[in-house]
């Protein structure tokens, strides 16, 4: 574990691989990527503000210059932002080909048809002056929230995911229209040419009750087409639950799973479980506890008694050695020593921020690695192999435990 960053060395990645890094993988709280990402969500909320507000003819008379420049802002960093991606995507992609083939791959991405729709359309109507549509225009750039949304983000991935499902529903429910439509247009049409005297007529009844939307613009007369509307009714229940099920379950699952791999990632890093399998983390994984600190809030002290092993999944915190101070945070860990020594704590560590961290505990961890004897083996050689270096927490932890070993 380091807890202070290496120095920069001769190989520093060029402008277009650090403007790629500060649009797509630095997230960080209160890094330059993070004020970024803030940046374009405060564009877009005002944008879209201003859009709707545009919509009203008495606020459109009198801030109209406002409303116009905020447009105009808006398209201005939309547009700078998309060439920014498309230039440095341009060696970044999976597929290692050309320039061209990597920036043609972001721009018929999903993600990259969004990112151009976000200003495209509203240059153009800015550019003819028909400024009374840019207002319908204005929920278009809504949807690059969905980069920067995780939410978002999973939900798609749950409807990717279910799509077959989903498309099953939509064929099911098509077909139950047409089933009401035509048992109600042969019951009805007689009676109401004007509202059921075809299929496509009696299937707009169908949808607004199987919807259970029932506007009442049309409804059946004779107690035949009512019995045949209660079963539609009763239909339309099911038709509203199937889908439902399947998307949350589905988004369930997917936030699952990105909460799986986060902590998966975290404890492959730690080097007392890097060699371990897969069902040996899973083992780890199932041990962790969450919990939530608030800024100003002190974890441990110098002095207590260390007993359990510490990942940070969102915030900082700032731990307090005798000869410095040194700062832990997002995918950072500390006190993993204490998964093998109950010793006393060299530092006090405090949260800068509010801090989310998951724990491990140190009689959990015994009691696993008495199930797996080579894992014991393992940590136990990786912890004394590890490097003393400055700041080390750890390195702390371990020469403490040994001199206690000594004197006992």
């Amino acid at each position: 574990m380091r807890l202070v960053p290496r120095g920069i060395g001769l190989s520093d990645p060029d402008l277009r691989d650090r403007l790629y890094e500060l649009l797509e993988h630095d997230p960080l709280a209160y890094s330059v990527g993070s004020r970024f990402i803030q940046l374009i969500i405060g564009v877009i909320v005002l944008n879209v503000a201003a859009m709707v507000l545009a919509s009203v003819p008495e606020l459109d008379a009198r801030f109209d210059t406002l409303f116009g420049a905020i447009a105009v802002f808006a398209v201005i960093v939309f547009a700078l932002e998309y060439l920014a991606r498309l230039w440095t995507v341009a060696g970044h992609t999976q597929r290692n080909g050309s320039a061209l083939s990597d920036r043609l791959s972001y721009a018929f991405s999903a993600l990259g048809i969004i990112d151009l729709m976000a200003f495209l359309p509203a240059a153009v109507v800015l550019a003819t002056g028909r400024h009374a549509t840019l207002a319908g225009l204005g929920v278009l750039p809504f949807f690059k929230l969905i980069r920067y949304s995780p939410a978002m983000r999973s939900l798609l991935a749950a409807v990717h995911a279910e799509r077959r499902a989903l498309i099953g529903c939509v064929v099911i429910l098509f077909g139950v229209v047409l089933t009401f439509a035509s048992l109600l247009y042969a019951v009805e049409r007689d009676v109401q040419p004007g509202k059921l005297g075809t299929i496509p007529d009696a299937m707009w009844w169908a949808i607004v009750t199987l919807g259970t939307v029932g506007y009442g613009d049309v409804v059946p007369v004779t107690p035949l087409g009512k019995f045949i509307s209660v079963f539609a009714i009763i239909s339309g229940f099911a038709m509203i639950a199937l889908p439902v099920a399947i998307i949350s379950s589905a988004f369930a699952e997917e936030v699952r799973r990105r909460d799986f791999v986060v902590t998966w990632g975290m404890l492959a890093r730690v080097p007392l479980f890097s060699h371990l399998s897969a069902a040996e983390i899973a083992d780890i994984m199932r041990l962790l506890r969450a919990r939530t600190i608030e800024q100003g809030e002190v974890l441990v002290r110098r002095g207590d008694a260390a007993s359990s092993m510490y990942f940070i999944t969102a915030g900082e915190v700032e731990i307090s050695l005798p000869s410095q101070q040194v700062r832990l945070g997002d995918g950072t860990f500390f006190g993993e020593i204490a998964l093998l020594h109950k010793t006393k704590r060299s530092g006090t560590v405090t949260a800068t921020r509010k801090t989310r961290l998951l724990l491990l505990d140190a009689q959990d961890f015994h009691a696993l690695i008495a199930r797996m004897p080579t894992l014991a083996a393992h940590v136990h050689e990786t912890a004394k192999a590890r490097l003393e270096e400055t700041g080390d927490l750890a390195a702390a932890e371990l020469a403490q435990a040994e001199r206690e070993d000594t004197d006992r």
